[in-house]
C-alpha cells in the first residue's frame, strides 16, 4: 500500500511540475497567444480527498482511550478502512482506473467494513458512513450513481437508527449529500478540464493552419516573383549589347515586379492578400513573353466567385512559374472555362523538360505533383490541398500530345474555409469583387 502511495505522490508532483512549467511558458510568451487559455490551476488528485479522513479521529480516540470493546477488531477495521479509502481515492481521478474491476471490488469491501464497524460500535464510528458515501461518489459518476447513492444513504440511515433512533436520519442525509456533491464536483471539474484541453487543442490547430497558409503564400509569392525577375534579368543582359532601350524596358519591368512583390508580401503578412485571376493572367502573359514562350489565354463562361477566382489565380501563378523555370517550352496555353456549377483551368505547354543534369529529378518531382524543383517541393502539393479544402481537384502530368498539363477544377462557389480566399472575396475588409461576366477572348503574344 505504501509503495502505491509513494507512486501516486511522485506522479502528482510530476503532474504539478508540468503544470507549473506550462504556466511559466505562458507568462514568458513561449506559447502562442491564440493557444493560451485561462489558468485552470493545478490538476486534481487523490490528495484532495485525504483530509476527510480526519472525520475518523473520534473513532481512533475511542480506541486509545479504551472506550471501544474488542479494540483489536476495531483497530484492524480502522486500518482496513483507511487503506481501502486511500486506494479508491487515488484511483478515482483516472477514468480507466476508476472503472476497473479492482476499484469496484475495493469499494464494495470498504462498504462491508464501514457498515460492519458502524453497526457494531455506533457513536463516532457512524461518521465513517458519510466517508464511504464520499468514496462512492468519487468512483460512481455514471447513470447508476442516483440508484446506488440512494441505496448507500438508506442503508446508512438504517444502521444509524439502530444506535441513535430517529437521529440516524442525520447520518443518512449526510451520506447522501456527500455522495451526490462529491460526484457532481468531480464530474464538473473533469468536464471543465476536458473543455479547456479541447479549446487549447483547437487553438493550436488554428495556429498550425495559419502557419501553413502563410508558408504557402510566401512560397507562391516569392517563387513566382523571383522567377520573373531572373527571366527578365537574363533578357536584359541579352538585349543590352544590341538594344539598350529594350534592355532598359526589361529593367523597368524588374523594378515594377519587385515593388509589386513587396506590396504582396506585406499584404500576405497581414492576411489580407487580394487574389485576382485577371491580374494573374496578365502577369502570366508578361512572364511567358519575357521568357520567350508564346502565351495564349482564353476565357469563357460565367465568372467564378471571388474565393474560386483567388484559388485559380494561385494555380496560374504556380503553373506558369514551372513553365518558365523548367519546361523548355515555346508555347503555353491557358484556358479558363466555366459552367454555372463548375469552373476549369488548364495550363498546357509543349515543353520537353529541363536540359540540365537535374532533368530527371525535376521531371519526377513534376509528375508526382511537387513543385518543379530537384528533390521535390511543395508548390503543386500545396495547391492540391487548397483546392481539396474548397471541394475541387488538381491534376498534373504529361499531356496527351506531349508537354505538361496542369488542370484545376473547382465548384463555381468555393468553400469559404479554404485558405485561398477571404470572406468578402476581395481579400480586404469592405472590398468588392468584380462581377462582370468574362467575355470569350483569346490573346496570343509573340516573344
Amino acid at each position: 500500500m505504501w509503495t502505491a502511495v509513494r507512486y501516486r505522490w511522485t506522479a502528482a508532483r510530476e503532474q504539478r511540475r508540468r503544470w507549473t512549467a506550462q504556466r511559466e511558458r505562458c507568462k514568458d510568451g513561449q506559447v502562442p497567444e491564440a493557444a493560451q487559455v485561462e489558468d485552470p490551476g493545478p490538476p486534481a488528485n487523490g490528495f484532495s480527498l485525504l483530509p476527510w479522513l480526519l472525520m475518523g479521529m473520534g473513532a481512533c480516540s475511542n480506541l486509545f482511550q479504551g472506550d471501544t470493546p474488542n479494540p483489536w477488531i476495531g483497530g484492524l477495521g480502522l486500518l482496513t478502512f483507511n487503506s481501502l479509502y486511500v486506494y479508491v481515492a487515488f484511483r478515482s481521478f483516472v477514468k480507466v482506473a476508476r472503472e476497473a474491476t479492482s476499484t469496484r471490488v475495493a469499494l464494495v469491501l470498504m462498504g462491508l467494513v464501514t457498515y460492519g464497524l458502524a453497526l457494531g460500535y455506533g457513536g463516532n464510528w457512524l461518521l465513517f458512513l458519510p466517508l464511504f458515501g464520499l468514496a462512492t461518489g468519487a468512483v460512481l459518476r455514471g447513470p447508476q450513481l442516483r440508484t446506488l447513492g440512494t441505496a448507500v444513504a438508506v442503508l446508512a440511515g438504517a444502521v444509524s437508527c439502530v444506535h441513535d433512533g430517529w437521529g440516524g436520519l442525520t447520518i443518512a442525509y449526510a451520506t447522501w449529500i456527500s455522495t451526490m456533491v462529491t460526484a457532481a464536483i468531480l464530474s464538473l471539474s473533469e468536464a471543465v478540464r476536458e473543455l479547456r484541453a479541447a479549446r487549447e487543442e483547437l487553438a493550436r490547430r488554428a495556429v498550425e493552419k495559419e502557419r501553413l497558409r502563410f508558408s504557402r503564400d510566401l512560397h507562391d509569392l516569392l517563387g513566382h516573383t523571383l522567377s520573373v525577375i531572373v527571366v527578365k534579368s537574363e533578357a536584359a543582359r541579352r538585349l543590352a549589347p544590341r538594344d539598350m532601350d529594350a534592355a532598359l524596358s526589361q529593367v523597368t519591368d524588374i523594378e515594377a515586379v519587385g515593388r509589386q512583390a513587396l506590396t504582396e508580401i506585406r499584404e500576405a503578412v497581414t492576411g489580407y492578400r487580394e487574389g485576382s485571376l485577371a491580374t494573374e493572367l496578365d502577369r502570366a502573359r508578361s512572364a511567358l513573353t519575357a521568357a520567350g514562350v508564346e502565351p495564349s489565354v482564353s476565357r469563357s463562361g460565367p465568372p467564378p466567385q471571388p474565393q474560386t477566382a483567388a484559388l485559380l489565380g494561385w494555380v496560374v501563378r504556380e503553373a506558369v512559374t514551372n513553365v518558365v523555370r523548367h519546361s523548355g517550352a515555346t508555347r503555353c496555353r491557358i484556358t479558363v472555362s466555366g459552367t454555372p456549377e463548375q469552373v476549369r483551368l488548364t495550363v498546357t505547354d509543349n515543353g520537353t523538360g529541363t536540359s540540365s543534369a537535374t532533368a530527371t529529378a525535376t521531371a519526377t518531382a513534376t509528375a508526382t505533383g511537387d513543385c518543379c524543383t530537384p528533390g521535390g517541393g511543395t508548390g503543386l502539393t500545396g495547391l492540391r490541398e487548397r483546392l481539396a479544402t474548397a471541394g475541387g481537384s488538381l491534376t498534373a502530368g504529361p499531356g496527351p500530345q506531349g508537354g505538361f498539363t496542369v488542370t484545376a477544377e473547382l465548384p463555381m462557389t468555393a468553400d469559404d474555409s479554404s485558405d485561398g480566399g477571404h470572406s468578402n472575396g476581395s481579400g480586404k475588409p469592405g472590398g468588392r469583387a468584380d462581377t462582370a461576366p468574362y467575355a470569350a477572348t483569346a490573346h496570343s503574344l509573340a516573344p
